[in-house]
């Protein structure tokens, strides 16, 4: 989907600008402003314009975004059928000449949506009263700061630009550096000063090419939780996970109109208890991602990309992740054994038929059917023959990539990134409840006030989970196999390990025993402990979606040692017997934080 393309956008000029010396992280043949000749953005077909050629931009940024947060982390391993820059990704040995190392393409929506805030005419109204283009000067604002998050999460530190660079004379300039603390704080100040009701309503664009539009915007809320949720973990301030917390809730309240619900949904994926295979499943709900818009529906954001390859700005995820014709069948990326692992480790919890006693799913399933079952939902294997040489091919399909299109934001990441701002907080077991049943105003009451201080009950009580909103899924709806009228909330654990509520092997740690008493376990203690719950869930939901090696950075930038917390969950890939081998394959020092970002030549990076 070419957005520059749009039947309803009358095309004004392109201006390419050549860019060198110190702005040399700028590509110089590449397209970077896209305006008009006059000084302010003030009509329907300038603004459109602007803000499609924005996107038209961000398409560049797609694919990568999903492949530097996925191939570092632990939960991929590249194939012999991989490109030699992909190894390189996996193994932290990327150069300049990689094809996954290029600035300059941050820059260029950079520099387009710098141009678009400073050009928008935002005090022109129409005749109600209504101003014209502040949708459009909000959704550029949070597409900005998104990209700089992810320049500087892959970069570390990099070069701040938010004036547009127009002239050989501005590029010259000598910028600042900012670090990840320093961008976010620039943009919780900049979308912080974005009127309320900008962070809600988005440009109206209507269906382009069959797809909804409204997918094609960060939502501004989502943009600040994120901001503070990596502050936080950047400085360690308590009140940067406040905010988080606030914004993330601030959205799943806001998100269908203020006061509106925005639920997890049931979907229990689980085995039937007293099957003599174990290989019967029941569920309700879905665990995918569709892309029709809904008031309910688990797909936020995403990035559009074209249909065909021809049209230049087509994702090729599907051909890395799965076996297809264009690709021969040979794919490049595949779950490693850690990833195995970690579903396969589950305790699959089963209710039986009267509600009031459990069977544990047994290991050593095939088709990954033990533990969670989440990997067996989106990951299949198989093989195919040769019609010529009747070789055996191993082929593979992985659920997430049948699109043509790279998802961003998802409900599940609201709720999750929740969680985590909340144990952070210091409130653990509330996050421990969002894992576990889901959260409403009644669990609220009963699981995590009675733990806590006036004070920060009187914080706690600004999440409100009204039962008429957001009604828990009970193990009598699952015994009487019900899911009606407001039943639409469940701990997020239960999408593919059975019924939660009642596995013995996932509870919250409220005591230990010494020395035959029960002593209470401390706060700290009980962090460590949901962290941990934390990023196991994280690869069980959002595995292979992009996020996995950037959370665990967020996560090591909170440890005493950050560099060898990080190093040990990425020598993981292959399972413990082999963390040795992985660590021999990878070429930097993972110990030393600068050596987890990218470097280009010599202007980006540490």
């Amino acid at each position: 989907m070419r957005l520059k393309y749009l039947s309803f956008v009358i095309y004004s000029l392109l201006f390419s600008v050549a860019l060198t010396s110190c702005a040399d992280f700028f590509d110089q043949e590449s397209e970077h402003v896209i305006f008009t000749e006059k000084d302010h953005l003030n009509n329907a077909t300038d603004s459109i314009y602007s803000v499609t050629g924005i996107l038209n931009k961000l398409q560049t940024l797609a694919d990568r975004t999903i492949l530097l947060g996925e191939v570092r982390g632990d939960l991929m391993e590249v194939t012999t059928d991989a490109n030699s820059d992909l190894r390189d990704l996996a193994q932290f040995n990327v150069k300049d000449d990689n094809q996954y190392n290029k600035p300059s393409d941050y820059y260029a929506v950079i520099n387009n949506c710098n141009y678009f805030i400073a050009h928008a005419d935002t005090a022109l109204k129409n005749n109600r009263n209504e101003y014209i283009f502040m949708k459009e000067y909000a959704a550029v604002k949070a597409i900005r700061a998104w990209t700089y998050l992810q320049l500087v999460l892959n970069y570390g530190n990099v070069p701040f630009v938010t004036d547009p660079i127009l002239t050989k004379q501005d590029a010259e300039k000598d910028y600042p550096r900012y670090d990840l603390a320093a961008v976010c704080q620039y943009f919780i100040t900049d979308l912080a000063g974005i009127p309320d009701l900008y962070h809600r309503e988005y440009p109206g664009y209507g269906s382009i090419r069959n797809t909804d539009s409204r997918f094609f915007w960060f939502p501004i809320t989502l943009v600040l939780g994120d901001l503070n949720l990596w502050l936080g973990s950047a400085t360690g301030s308590q009140a940067a996970y406040r905010e988080a917390a606030l914004r993330y809730y601030q959205y799943i309240n806001e998100r269908n109109g203020q006061n509106s619900a925005y639920p997890t949904e049931v979907s229990l994926y689980t085995y039937t208890p007293g099957s003599t295979t174990w290989l019967s499943t029941t569920s309700w709900g879905s665990l995918s991602v569709r892309e029709s818009y809904e008031e309910e529906g688990e797909l936020i954001t995403m990035i559009p990309c074209d249909s065909i390859q021809a049209e230049g700005n087509y994702s090729q995820l599907r051909n890395l992740f799965n076996s297809t014709t264009e690709n021969d069948y040979k794919f490049s990326l595949t779950p490693s054994q850690n990833m195995f692992d970690i579903s396969e480790s589950q305790m699959h919890c089963c209710v039986s038929n009267s509600g009031t006693s459990v069977i544990y799913a047994p290991q050593g399933m095939d088709e990954h059917r033990s533990g969670d079952l989440r990997l067996y939902y989106f990951f299949t294997e198989g093989y195919r023959l040769n019609r010529l040489t009747n070789e055996r091919i191993e082929t593979q399909n992985i659920g997430k990539y049948s699109t043509r299109n790279v998802h961003i934001y998802r409900r599940q990441m609201v709720y999750f990134r929740l969680a985590e701002a909340l144990n952070q907080c210091g409130y653990p077991r509330m996050a421990f409840q969002i894992l576990s049943q889901g959260l409403n105003n009644e669990v609220i009451q009963d699981e995590v006030y009675p733990y806590y201080s006036q004070n920060d009950s009187i914080w706690i009580s600004q999440f409100d989970f009204p039962r008429s909103r957001y009604g828990i899924f009970t193990v009598e709806h699952l015994v009487a196999n019900r899911y009606t009228g407001n039943i639409n909330t469940m701990g997020m654990h239960s999408r593919g390990s059975g019924w939660t509520p009642m596995n013995e092997y996932y509870q919250f740690p409220d005591s230990v025993e010494q020395d035959g008493v029960n002593v209470a376990v401390p706060l700290a203690e009980q962090q460590e402990y949901v962290n941990n719950l934390l990023l196991t869930e994280d690869a069980l939901e959002f595995a292979f979606e992009g996020i996995r090696y950037y959370d665990l950075m967020r996560f090591a930038l909170r440890e005493q040692n950050p560099g060898q917390f990080l190093m040990d969950k990425i020598c993981n890939r292959r399972g413990e017997k082999n963390r040795d081998a992985v660590r021999g394959e990878i070429k930097s020092d993972l110990t030393n934080p600068n050596n987890w970002y990218l470097n280009w030549n010599g202007k980006i990076g540490f």
